[in-house]
Parts: structure tokens; sequence; C-alpha cells
């Protein structure tokens, strides 16, 4: 063949087809099975999904959410949960079957509201997806997963083919919490005890008293009982929040502390200081947060009526609730600085008496507000960790009766400009006390004299429940430096900083040539105060000393309601020696006076002087508490589920004067709701036993709370608990 010819010829031996006619054979074939194919899908059904499974009981117990009494399914973001489809016919590649996510009002792609979940043979990350699994037959198991940073809501769920066909299966609603398991998410906690106590307890205690008395008060939190749940959603809704702002727990647990209170928004709880509550509950009958949150949720309307340890129990409730750590803390002596300025003035008249009406500064001997975990990404690095917020209505902050997340470690260091409310919490553990005579009070041209300044009065004992124990824990040192330390007056010095005080101001820890304290002790009610002035001589030479003293019924956050005795002296007090003046109140001189006001009060007793020799000032005040009759429980240690048994409470009134409109409130979390039992009057001497029966529903330690208030006395608590096998 000439060598210029394109063609070439292929030798094949017989048998051996030529590879063209063997591709053009199995293109044939190829045609064929998809003609087949084609004409099997145009013989097939429609897709359709004949059930849905959310699993929610095996989903629940790994989302750690099975308490929860709402029978919904309730998962944490960032952690897969299950669901199981059963279709009418094998799915197929090219079927374009999907779950579809929705939460709100109006759903939207635009706003990450409504999202359409392609079933996925692989996860993908930083977004929600939806991994098919192996079929069992027409049953397919499918793994959702949402972003650890999606919004907190009450979702809906539903199975589409991104067309006409949607299927809405009978328990489309579930509800996406925060996780603290999931490391990727913002409130991440490491460590599982800390995880059961500041998430998964739904018991506690509250401080409350003095920081040289301390009482710890049971408290049930119940964030897992009917309907807590749905009223914190509702909150985050009737206070207008954007769904793509619940992604942020910084956020959340800042418009929860509005929430909480009722100032800007209609919110949970009335705040009232007043003495007076018989439009409402007072704030002493409450037992814990559950029946509070029920009550608003079912009727929409504030409840009344609550204080500082009332809002902080409530507000660790629904940031427990909403999955987010937190805990309720006390802060003794705890400063309310009205004027920003880091000091809080406190002013008497020559007689002694504290006078409330010339500033709006306080030390309440208590003050309970919330910590709760997250990280910070809104600030530099350092700032993760414990954030201080607070429920109680005190001042504004950017137009709102809200406070925080303050970082804990921003507040030790003075670092008052990060937001939010961290100066305002440091004044709260750190200001300086500065004791005021005023000499004509009710003259428009005040003459006012500084007696003194204490710069040690002010945040002691910050006190929380010890994690897996019933008892108190001090974290002081993780919210202020030492008292007196170079660090914490550095910390105070970097915080007037950005006051409009003078660096200069920052007082100085300088010992005082005379100096006045208390012996004290605890009064049981209905008998005499009595305890020791004592005065302090820490000079060389002899001092002689003019002093009045005068006695007030106070309430918790430093208000005083009545005058109830006074007394002028003088006394001599050799050089480097100390010498006492003996003091002692009648009990009918208070006595008298606590009907009238339907609070816990204390006895003030303030003292002023000076020396005569070189007109020095002496200045201070001592809190005297009372204790009260005991609650004496009478109940088994442990029963099985399903098993009826009985709680007596026996209490005798020693007090030494009759009880009026006697009343015992009982609950216990998993056996029964908030109930009130009317006593009557309880004579001195008296004794009355009431009974309760309730059957065991729910396995684990449970624990009953009773607490019995009357006209005279509204702080007397008991808690016992119960193994329910």
């Amino acid at each position: 063949m000439p060598s210029g010819d394109a063609h070439s010829l292929t030798a094949h031996t017989p048998g051996h087809q030529p590879t063209c006619q063997l591709l053009k054979r199995l293109t044939r074939g190829e045609g064929e099975r998809r003609r087949r194919s084609t004409a099997a899908a145009m013989s097939d059904p429609a897709l359709k999904v004949e059930s849905l499974s959310v699993c929610a009981s095996e989903n629940r117990k790994r989302h750690h959410s099975d308490d929860y009494d709402n029978p919904a399914l309730i998962v944490r973001r960032g952690q897969d949960f299950k669901i199981k489809l059963r279709l009418n016919r094998p799915l197929r590649k090219s079927d374009p079957l999907g779950v579809q996510i929705a939460v709100g009002a109006q759903p939207l792609q635009s706003k990450e509201t409504l999202v359409l979940i392609p079933l996925q043979q692989t996860q993908l990350s930083g977004a929600w997806t939806a991994t098919l699994g192996a079929p069992q037959g027409l049953e397919y198991e499918v793994l959702i997963k949402s972003p650890p940073n999606a919004a907190v809501g009450k979702y809906t769920l539903t199975v589409t083919d991104k067309g006409s066909y949607t299927y809405v299966p009978p328990d489309k609603d579930f509800y996406l919490l925060f996780n603290p398991w999931c490391k990727e998410d913002t409130v991440y906690l490491e460590e599982e005890d800390k995880r059961q106590e500041y998430v998964l307890s739904d018991t506690g205690y509250l401080y409350l008293g003095s920081f040289n008395r301390i009482d710890g008060i049971p408290w049930n939190f119940g964030q897992f009982e009917e309907g807590v749940l749905d009223c914190c959603f509702y909150l985050l809704d009737k206070i207008g929040m954007k769904q793509t702002t619940r992604k942020d727990a910084a956020k959340i647990a800042r418009a929860m502390s509005a929430a909480v209170n009722i100032q800007d928004d209609g919110g949970v709880l009335i705040g009232n200081w007043s003495g007076e509550y018989s439009d409402g509950t007072p704030p002493s009958y409450w037992t814990g947060s559950s029946a509070i949150l029920q009550k608003y949720y079912k009727t929409k309307r504030p409840v009344r009526y609550g204080q500082c340890w009332v809002f902080s129990g409530v507000l660790t409730t629904v940031m427990r609730c909403l999955g987010v750590p937190a805990r309720s803390i006390t802060n003794f002596d705890s400063a309310h600085d009205t004027e920003d300025n880091l000091t809080i003035d406190v002013f008497f008249n020559r007689a002694g008496e504290m006078l409330n009406d010339i500033s709006t500064d306080s030390i309440w001997n208590f003050h309970v507000w919330n910590d709760v975990w997250m990280k910070r990404p809104d600030l530099p690095e350092g700032y993760n960790g414990w954030q201080a917020i607070d429920a109680t209505p005190q001042e504004l902050s950017e137009g709102s009766y809200q406070c925080g997340p303050a970082p804990l470690k921003a507040i030790k260091n003075g670092d008052v400009h990060l937001v939010y409310d961290t100066k305002f919490v440091l004044s709260e553990v750190n200001a300086d006390r500065i004791f005021w005579r005023v000499d004509n009070p009710n003259s428009p041209q005040q003459n006012m004299v500084k007696l003194r300044v204490d710069t040690m009065a002010v945040g002691k004992r910050i006190s929380t429940k010890a994690v897996g124990k019933n008892l108190r824990e001090d974290i002081t040192s993780q919210y202020k430096h030492p008292e007196g330390s170079p660090e914490e007056r550095r910390s105070l010095e970097n915080a007037l900083k950005m006051c409009l005080k003078p660096v200069e101001e920052v007082y100085s820890m300088v010992r005082p040539p005379m100096k006045v304290d208390f012996e004290s002790k605890e009064v049981h009610l209905g008998s005499p105060v009595t305890l020791n002035i004592t005065f302090s001589n820490n000079t060389t030479s002899v001092k002689t000393v003019t002093f009045s003293a005068s006695y007030q019924l106070q309430t918790y956050d430093g208000n005083t309601m009545e005058s109830i005795g006074s007394m002028s002296s003088e006394i001599t007090v050799q050089a480097e020696s100390s010498a006492a003046v003996p003091v002692e109140i009648p009990a009918d001189s208070y006595f008298k006076f606590l009907s009238k006001y339907n609070d816990e009060l204390q006895v003030q007793v303030n003292v002023l002087g000076e020396t005569k020799e070189g007109k020095e000032p002496l200045a201070d005040y001592v809190v005297v508490h009372f204790t009260y009759p005991a609650i004496k429980v009478e109940m088994p240690d442990s029963v099985r589920v399903g098993e009826k048994f009985t709680c007596t409470f026996i209490f005798k009134n020693d007090t030494g004067v009759p009880m009026e409109n006697t009343k015992l409130h009982v609950e216990g979390l998993g056996l029964f709701k908030l109930e009130t039992f009317d006593e009557g009057n309880i004579k001195a001497g008296g004794i009355f036993a009431s009974r309760v029966v309730c059957t065991a529903s729910k396995l684990g330690e449970r624990k009953i709370i009773a607490k019995i208030t009357s006209d005279q006395i509204s702080g007397i608590t008991v808690e016992r608990s119960i193994t329910i096998t």
C-alpha cells in the first residue's frame, strides 16, 4: 500500500471482534439499562414518607435533656440527633428528598431561620447536616446535626422534596438548647461535675443573712418542671429578641437579666421592698422558681412580688433551662453605688441615727445575683469564664434595667471599660464607704463633716453553693484581690481612671487613733438584744470619748424602718487599751413593729463620737440578727416508685410572743407543687403539726422544702431529702 495512505488495517484472529464494534454494543447496552431504569422510575409511585420517628427518648438521654417535663424532642446544638424515616419505596439517588428546619414566626432562608438540608452520605462542617444511614428495608436512619453556634429556640422539622410535597410529622416541634458538652459551643464547660451542678441540678441553696451570720436557704430551681422551657422561649419572644441574635449566649444572658424583672418589658417579677405585700405573695414566702415561672406563663402577667434572691433564683432557673451554666451568688455587705463614683456615702445626724433621704447610695446586708459561664468572643482575649449578670432592677443600663454579663476577671482587675456594667459590679464588691455627720439635716444649707473612710467595708464572703456538695463555697478571690493588698488598691485605681474622680482620691488604709467595734451575738426572737460597744485606743495617751448610740430596725437592703432607742455617754480609754460599754435593748421595743413590715428585720446599732482631746471622729455600725424556732420534719429516708408516704411538719412557737396569721408553705420537686396551709394564730408556747401525703413518682434523690411565715416572722425554712428507688 502506498506509504501516503492514511488508512490502516487491524489484523484479528477468528472470534475476536474489532474494538469499534465492541464499543458500539456496550453503548447500546448502557442505553438499554438507562431506558429500563427510567421506565422503572416512571412506573414507581411518587416518593412519600409513611412515618417519621424523632426517637425522643434515645436522643434526650444522649443530649442530657431527659429530665424535662415536656414530651417533645429536646436536643443541644453542635451534637447530632437521630430520626427514622419509613418510606413507601426505596430511596434513589435522584430523589430530591431533604429535611427542612424552621424557627420563628416568619422563617426565611436569607435569615438562616429556614434551612433545607439535603440527605447526605457524609457530614459537612459549619452548617446543618442530615447524614443518611444504611437502609433497613424501607426504614432509613438520619443523623441531623446543627452547627455549634445555631440559634436556640423551638424549631419545626419536616421532610420535603423541594417541590410540592412536604411531610409534616405529628411531633414536628423540637427544642434546640445551648450545649455545655460541646467543645465548639461558647458555653462549653470542661468538668462533668460542674456541668452536673451548674446545668442539671434543679435544687440548691441561696445564701442570705450577713457576713458574720450566713444562712443557706434551700431553693428549688426547677428548670425541668412543666411549662418552664416554654416560658423561657416565650420571654425571648416577648422582649422581641431576633432569632439570629439567639445564637449569642452573652446577648441572651443580658436580655434575660431584663426579662426576669418587670421594669421595661412586662417581665416575670415585680420587685417590692416596701414591706407591704397584701396584693401579692411576700418575697419571703417563695421556696423556688418554677412556681413563679409557671404562674407567669399561665397568666401572661407579672408575678407579685420578688426581692434580690428571688430574682436570682428565677434567673438561675432560666439560664440552666436554656443550657447555659449558671449559679446564684451572694455578696455580703454589697454596695449600691447610685452616683457611679465607686464610693458609698453614709450619713448620720448628731444622735447617731442613719439618714436615708440624703443619698440614694446604700450598703445591703447581702445582695444576690448570678454568674453564667461562657466565652466572650466580643472582648479581648482572657475574659472567658464566669460572667456576672443581675436581674434585680437597680440602675439603668443602655436604657433598660439589665445588668451584665460582666467578666469576673475584668471586675477583679478594675477593667471597667469592658462591657457590660463592669464598673457597677465592681462597686458592689469593692467600693469605699465614707461616713458623714450632718449637723443640720433639715436645713437647705446642710453642714456635713467627713468622719472617716472605710476601705474594707464592702464585698465580704462572696458565696455560692459548692459543686456536688450541700456546702457553701467562698468565691471572694474570683471577684477581688485580698482586701487591703497592693493589687486590690491598684485595681480600684485602674477603675477610677475611667471615672470623673481623680486617682489621688483612692483612699489608703491608715490606722486610726481611735476605733469603735462591737461584740454581739445572735438574738433569739423575743429576747432582749445585748451587745458591747468597744472603744480601742491606738495611741500612747489617755483618751476621753463622748458618743451617741442609736438603735434602728433595718431591712436587708440597708433601709432603716423604725428607731427603737438611743443612748449618749462618755468613756475614758487608757493608752493602748480598750474599754467596753454594755447595751441592752428590750424585746418589746422591737417586737411591736415586726407585724408592721412583712420582711425579715434586723437591729442596727449606730455609734458616732469623738475624742475630747483631739476631736478625732469615730463612726461605725453593726447589724444584729434574730434566730427563730426550728421546724421538725418526720418522713422516711427512702421509698419505692409509686409508693405513698407521709411528711409531718411539727413546729413549736418558743419566741414568748404570739405568731399571727401563720402559714406553712411546702414544695417537693418531682413530688408535688407548692402548697400553702393556713395554721392560724399560734400562741406563745403553742405547737402545730401538719401532714402531707404524697406519691413517689420519679427516681433519685428528691428534696422537700418547708417554710413558715407569720406577721411577725418570715424566715423559718427547713429541707429534707428522700431517695426514691
